[in-house]
């Protein structure tokens, strides 16, 4: 590591850093924390029933009360709806079937060794291009990613005498910063959204935020966030790293290495993907195709409804042809085995996911949420910002939050239920609020003190340069964070401004 890097680690707001890890350190674990934000509620809305609290319901103009949770009809609620609160929680069970298909499909080998498959054939020219755009899109595959992808980079960039850490460097910001992009529908569109129609039902249950509400915005950005990620890798971190004057002896060519079973497995998956995807289209495109709706409608049709069924046939379907060419699947009892294997990654969501419905359901069955919700809209229309100048401020504040809460669905689900709200009696699509969230917060990734992969960064880092610690990591992702949060919110603004659709009929207003 040159003392360039050194120095620039030096630069960094060290003691800011040390006292955001030391509160989080003091935060209790997101469940916890959902349980005392019930507590809160419970407790506020004693206060304000005593108080005489009413707030004017926007949408039927009449005078409702804050309700007290601790009294006898308050009590008899949250016990009585405990289990549908959680039952009914709009992204249960969308998350279990996304993540059964998509875990099936890791399981097997099968998005590793694709990703794999990309990165190793890259030419040498195009090498940083496609460690962006892969590690971008890689995010399908969850926090597995980090552990493919940067190390991966890192081998192939010393092969071709560069320096490893800017491969390192490549990986983790595109892995990190740029998680929400993608060209697919993914775990994170699905967990998100149904925690922003939960929010959105404070003041309208109508509404409903889809997977794919984000989706022509996030397609967009994977290619303005990979050629963005270029140039930082190669104008700004690269130079900084200077020559590389390790021995080399850490190179493992059988890294690099991908089987005679594995390409055919590549292939077969390859082949059946196309298939299904020829399927689907046939399903959907025809004007009077079975899956579209009334009057040829695709935005509002079953295609719609039915869209994380079909992507978690297609993992299944494209897994199973892989786990058979690879020798993982050998019999049709291999399957439910290894779904639920990958079906241990739930737990920690649905952990978080009952606490999180219970909080929610009592901040609307109280009319706190409606309350906040009122309260904030004023203050923004007495601020006399537009709904654009309202979501920036929203990122700005995600910013903050995001280095103290790890993860991004908790922080998401402590959020939402006062911000969704808020945006949308300013007349905001909940929507865009969703969107701003999610590219403050995953600009941020690799900027959070307790983020597990802040940790397997400073690892693989170390394999290179000993002496290299946080403030190393830091001062790798810091140009990958501020540049992606940057032209992420320049591109939100612009898109706002051309009324240009975010997802399938999704606008601002």
């Amino acid at each position: 590591m040159t003392n360039v890097i050194r120095q620039y680690t030096k630069k960094l707001p060290g003691n800011v850093l040390n006292r955001v890890e030391r509160v989080g350190n003091r935060l209790p674990h997101p469940f916890i924390l959902f349980l005392y934000m019930a507590v809160a509620i419970a407790i506020l809305s004693l206060i304000a029933s005593l108080a005489g609290a009413t707030v004017i319901d926007p949408k039927s103009q009449e005078q409702v009360d804050i309700q007290n949770l601790l009294s006898a009809d308050g009590l008899e609620f949250a016990l009585t709806t405990m289990l549908d609160n959680f039952l009914s929680f709009p992204p249960l069970g969308l998350v279990i079937v996304m993540l059964l298909g998509v875990g099936l499909a890791n399981q097997v080998g099968l998005l590793e060794i694709a990703f794999k498959a990309i990165v190793v054939r890259a030419s040498p020219r195009m090498l940083t291009f496609v460690v962006i755009f892969v590690g971008i899109v890689s995010n399908i595959a969850s926090e597995s990613a980090a552990i493919v992808i940067p190390p991966l980079a890192a081998m192939l960039f010393l092969a071709v005498g560069r320096h490893p850490i800017a491969g390192l460097a490549a990986g983790f910001g595109a892995v990190g910063a740029g998680f929400s992009a993608n060209f697919i529908v993914a775990g994170t569109d699905v967990l998100l959204s149904g925690i922003t129609t939960s929010a959105a039902g404070i003041v309208d249950s109508s509404v409903v935020v889809t997977p794919v509400s984000n989706w022509y915005f996030m397609s967009a950005s994977t290619l303005i966030l990979t050629i963005v990620g270029v140039l930082i890798t190669e104008k700004v971190v690269e130079p900084r790293l200077g020559p590389y004057d390790g021995s080399g002896s850490d190179r493992d060519n059988s890294e690099f290495l991908i089987t005679a079973d594995q390409r055919r497995g590549l292939r077969n998956a390859g082949l059946v993907a196309l298939l299904y995807a020829a399927v689907v289209i046939a399903l959907v495109a025809p004007p009077n195709a079975a899956l579209r709706g009334e009057g040829g409608s695709i935005i509002t049709s079953p295609f719609m409804d039915s869209l994380v069924p079909i992507i978690f046939l297609f993992f299944v379907s494209v897994g199973i042809t892989y786990g058979i060419a690879v020798g993982t699947i050998t019999s049709s009892s291999d399957v439910p085995k290894l779904m639920i294997e990958s079906a241990k990654d739930l737990a920690g969501i649905l952990v978080l996911v009952f606490a999180v419905a219970q909080t929610i359901a009592y901040f609307q069955w109280t009319n706190l949420g409606l309350w906040v919700a009122v309260q904030g809209s004023e203050l923004l229309e007495a601020l006399d910002v537009d709904g654009v100048v309202a979501l920036i401020m929203l990122s700005l504040v995600t910013i903050v939050l995001s280095l103290v809460i790890s993860s991004g669905s908790a922080l998401w689900a402590v959020m939402a239920p006062v911000f969704v709200p808020m945006m949308m009696l300013h007349d905001v699509n909940p929507a865009y609020a969703q969107l701003a969230y999610r590219i403050a917060d995953s600009s941020t990734n690799m900027l959070v003190p307790l983020s597990p992969i802040l940790a397997v960064a400073l690892g693989y880092i170390q394999k290179y340069d000993k002496r290299a610690g946080v403030g190393t990591v830091f001062a790798l992702m810091i140009p990958y964070a501020a540049t992606f949060y940057l032209i992420w919110m320049l591109q939100f603004v612009v898109w706002t401004v051309f009324g240009l659709p975010i997802g399938p009929g999704e606008y601002l207003n």
